[in-house]
């Protein structure tokens, strides 16, 4: 009888532990941001069509990138619902480690894209189709119409102000040139 008790104590015991640990919510995986060529950002651009959108182009070696980062996310939640805002991260895959820490640092609450690294010709095929005279100076910022229609962009790093003047005309649907 004694040894009946002691099994049905231990089976309890396992199956408690068994179903707390299953109950348990485990740390939430950090995917890698999708890897998007000069096609995909086309796609990309395109399937936000409907408000207007902001894409920041980073990079962990560009430390104006790093400084400017956790302001785009600010942005991005000041700003939401009106405007969308995306991140594609330019590091090259020896640097992906350092990309996820940056990330799971960050944590941006906007999605981020992974500029497809390449041989030189590739990246001058995926920059000419972001801005035909861009030469992939980080960081840049392009912003986008509603319809989807280039309306402006920044080279280097901008200021809060700088980016809010920028943001609130592209809402207002002024399509005048943001470029600097």
């Amino acid at each position: 009888m004694r040894n009946r008790i002691a099994a049905a104590l231990l089976l309890s015991a396992v199956l408690a532990i068994t179903f707390a640990a299953a109950g348990t919510p485990q740390a939430k995986t950090l995917h890698d941001p999708q890897v998007i060529d000069a096609h995909g950002y086309e796609k990309l651009v395109q399937q936000q069509r409907g408000k207007p959108l902001l894409i920041n182009f980073w990079a962990t070696w560009c430390e104006p990138c790093r400084d400017e980062y956790p302001m785009l996310s600010e942005l991005a939640k000041e700003y939401a619902p009106r405007l969308r805002v995306l991140g594609v991260n330019s590091d090259q895959d020896g640097d992906l480690i350092l990309m996820r820490r940056f990330i799971a640092r960050y944590k941006p609450v906007f999605p981020n894209y992974r500029k497809k690294p390449g041989r030189p010709e590739e990246e001058a095929e995926f920059n000419h189709v972001v801005l035909p005279d861009w030469r992939g100076e980080l960081p840049a910022t392009f912003l986008y119409d509603q319809d989807g229609r280039l309306i402006g962009h920044f080279f280097g790093a901008q200021t809060r102000e700088t980016y809010d003047a920028a943001i609130r005309q592209l809402l207002s649907g002024n399509s005048a040139s943001a470029s600097r």
